[in-house]
């Protein structure tokens, strides 16, 4: 936001403010809210960044909303399909934006490989990595937590735009505590093209993006790092936001795909939880 040519950052909330105070130091500009009420009624806010836990992101954006601010809100957008279009249709009641922050989506080099592909008949993509710590968030079912929601959405999101809306979906999970820690999805697409998506906490490090064509089979590593190269995709995403604020014109992700996307989420959850 602050490396951004057309935005700046005004305030923070958070539950512990001498932690919002170091953050913002490289920001002497910037303020700490009292709190995440006085940040989205903030008259000079004009958009708010919503990076809470999974499970907060629809009570936060709808309060943002409300009070008249243009919302980004980090993927997943909302727990399940119901609530992200809740949250759309605030944001068309309130003649706001609302987008969700999904910042592969922006960088050249990706934009550049899903452009360059033809006619894609299989793609294959995981996303893991060795989640330790039980006291994070990320397992917590209550906050939202799982591999599916916090990374799956990636492998998942990647392959809808590639292969655009499955037809069938089948799951499984190896699930501990409610959270589901490893999961696998075959999705399958109009005229026969299928899609591999599988993602963990308990893997090592691993992310690729493989898209088998008849002539050739395209691979991308890390296709949902933040790279930087020069290109930093937060940046761009940030950039593409406000120009849809300022301009008043759509954003480039809409909230038509997001709402798309967490639908089969919801199908891959259902699915793995009844061949569990």
């Amino acid at each position: 936001m602050h490396a951004s040519s057309n935005g700046r950052i005004v305030a923070m909330a958070s539950r512990d403010a001498a932690r919002a105070r170091e953050m913002l130091a490289p920001y002497p500009v910037a303020r700490v809210a009292e709190s995440y009420e006085a940040l989205v009624t903030d008259g000079e806010v004009d958009a708010v960044y919503v990076p809470l836990p999974n499970s907060l992101h629809r009570e936060w954006t709808l309060r943002a909303l409300d009070a008249g601010k243009h919302v980004l809100c980090e993927k997943p957008l909302a727990l399940d399909a119901r609530e992200a279009e809740e949250m759309a249709s605030a944001a068309e009641r309130a003649g706001m934006h609302l987008m969700e922050a999904f910042m592969y989506r922006f960088h050249p080099a990706m934009r550049e490989f899903v452009a360059g592909i033809g006619d894609p008949q299989y793609v294959d993509t995981a996303f893991g990595f060795p989640l330790r710590d039980p006291g994070d968030i990320r397992m917590d079912d209550a906050l939202g937590g799982g591999a599916l929601l916090d990374i799956g959405s990636y492998c998942v999101n990647v392959s809808r735009w590639i292969l655009g809306e499955p037809v069938g979906v089948s799951a499984r999970a190896r699930t501990q505590g409610g959270v589901d820690l490893t999961i696998t999805a075959l999705l399958t697409f109009e005229g026969g093209a299928t899609a591999s998506v599988w993602a963990s906490f308990e893997s090592p490090e691993v992310q690729y993006l493989n898209v088998v064509t008849p002539g050739e089979v395209l691979r991308r590593g890390r296709p949902f790092s933040s790279w930087r190269d020069p290109h930093d995709p937060y940046q761009l995403m940030v950039e593409s936001f406000a120009r849809g604020v300022l301009d008043g014109t759509p954003v480039e992700l809409p909230i038509s795909d997001s709402i798309a996307n967490m639908r089969v989420l919801d199908q891959i959850r259902e699915s793995a939880a009844t061949n569990s």
